[in-house]
């Protein structure tokens, strides 16, 4: 892979450009092949996200075929990152099977705890050059509808000295930070309450020892975007949204031809939903031409 495809010197122009890196997850062919279309498009490098979940309903080794086989044939800067990863022994099984990046979520446990795990991912992950992410505040929700917002109490926001600490003694590339958000969408409609104060304190505190990683992006509004990207943030994760366009296109589709069963004819029509989302982000974000 040619030097201006590595993901290291992507979040380095990131940073110092003001943009940010999508990270779109997939749980299919139809959702990977939107992802890699809109980057195709927009002339930008993407993260290609599964959770652990996703990644064992593909399969760790199916999914780094897959991206590999999209990023050689389009010459793409694409890059495939487990997402969420818990537990050390599948994050190396996913190291181990050719994925590009690792994101170990320690933040449920006592920081110690936290950082002690992510020492060894890191350990491990450095021999292959994988990039990693850490994780410290925690982060609710999952990629779904809620019918309200997600709660975040004062102490699952991220202390700008534990960041500070944690990335001194882990030496992870980013870190995962909770300013407020949490996964997946509220079906109030209510939007999440960004601290942008915290991020202030944690970039100040953390002085790009990190990049910075914002969990969490579907429905946040485009301006708190943008706002975030402006204090540091130079990675954001989007999922529930895709998982939206996907199910509603498909819902109109099969409610529209209901005789139709062969899927190779309507599904083009569920890729379009979906790459749109993935190309306003990548427009939103400041990645396109990149």
């Amino acid at each position: 892979m040619p030097a201006k495809m590595n993901l290291k010197n992507y979040f380095k122009e990131a940073r110092k450009g003001g943009w940010a890196i999508g990270q779109f997850n997939f749980s299919d062919l139809k959702v990977l092949e939107a992802i890699v279309l809109a980057a195709k498009k927009m002339r930008s490098p993407v993260i290609l996200g599964t959770s652990e979940g996703e990644s064992k309903s593909i399969g760790l080794k199916q999914a780094v075929s897959l991206v590999k086989a999209f990023r050689e044939e389009s010459g793409l800067p694409i890059f495939l990152n487990l997402d969420h990863g818990k537990s050390l022994e599948y994050i190396r099984e996913a190291i181990d099977a050719g994925y590009d990046a690792v994101h170990f979520d320690g933040s449920s446990l006592p920081l110690d705890e936290n950082i002690r795990i992510a020492k060894e991912v890191v350990l491990y992950g450095r021999k292959k050059k994988v990039f990693i992410e850490g994780e410290v505040g925690v982060i609710r929700g999952s990629s779904e509808i809620h019918k309200e917002k997600v709660a975040v109490a004062e102490e699952d926001l991220t202390d700008p000295a534990e960041a500070l600490k944690f990335i001194r003694e882990t030496k992870i590339d980013n870190l995962a930070v909770n300013i407020g958000l949490f996964h997946g969408i509220a079906l109030s409609g209510k939007k999440p309450d960004i601290n942008f104060q915290r991020l202030k304190e944690i970039k100040n505190k953390t002085e790009d020892r990190a990049g910075l990683v914002l969990h969490g992006g579907s429905g946040v509004p485009e301006e708190d975007v943008k706002r975030a990207i402006k204090l540091g943030i130079v990675k954001i994760n989007i999922n529930t949204e895709l998982r939206l366009a996907f199910t509603g296109a498909l819902k109109e589709v099969l409610r529209d031809f209901p005789e139709e069963n062969t899927s190779y004819k309507y599904m083009p029509r569920v890729v379009r939903a979906v790459q749109e989302v993935v190309e306003s982000k990548i427009q939103l974000f400041g990645s396109k031409n990149r």
